[in-house]
């Protein structure tokens, strides 16, 4: 694909097929990321593949979550809503955990290095996409839990975990349409 495809044929997948994703896209997907554009080169991304190990050990804080979750919406069907947030994780073929490095005493600092990171995941994403594997970035309450941390090896205190990044060939797509570049660009004379 061209550049300008891949950038407007994206589209975030919420299932995916059961394919494996080959190793030489996942270090194609890094290096993408490795490129992206920081102010001061801080590079304060950190990619932590998720393993099927790991993604068991998940398992019993994905519950704790999704009934805490069941409760609070007043669902009836804690074991349908729990098994259907513990498949969200399982089942997908690739999941990696994006970290932004904290800096409490620099508000400023926290912010530009939390844009670069997303820059990282955006050139990640892109990465996968030209090779046809789609993803899905969730910032869900798994993300921002203590045990995932723990259960990760992530220090909380100088890490932000900004999101799960779920990797895999998509089943479907949405068909999306975005806004017309005139809704929201402004030229000032």
């Amino acid at each position: 694909m061209g550049f300008d495809e891949i950038i407007t044929s994206r589209r975030t997948a919420y299932r995916f097929t059961e394919q494996p994703i080959d190793k030489s896209y996942l270090q194609q997907a890094l290096f993408a990321a490795s490129q992206a554009p920081c102010h001061k080169h801080t590079h304060p991304w950190k990619f932590y593949v998720i393993g099927d190990k790991t993604k068991q050990k998940l398992i019993p804080t994905i519950a704790r979550l999704a009934k805490a979750k069941s409760v609070k919406s007043n669902s009836s069907d804690f074991e349908k809503d729990r098994l259907r947030a513990i498949n969200k994780i399982i089942s997908i073929p690739m999941l990696i955990a994006v970290t932004s490095r904290k800096s409490p005493d620099d508000e400023f600092r926290q912010k530009e290095d939390y844009a670069a990171t997303v820059c990282a995941l955006h050139n990640m994403v892109l990465s996968f996409w030209n090779n046809s594997i789609a993803s899905q970035w969730s910032t869900g309450s798994l993300t921002r839990d203590l045990e995932t941390y723990d259960i990760l090896s992530i220090n909380y205190a100088k890490e932000e975990i900004i999101g799960l990044i779920k990797i895999g060939y998509p089943e479907s797509l949405p068909n999306i349409t975005k806004l017309p570049v005139d809704e929201f660009t402004r030229y000032l004379e």
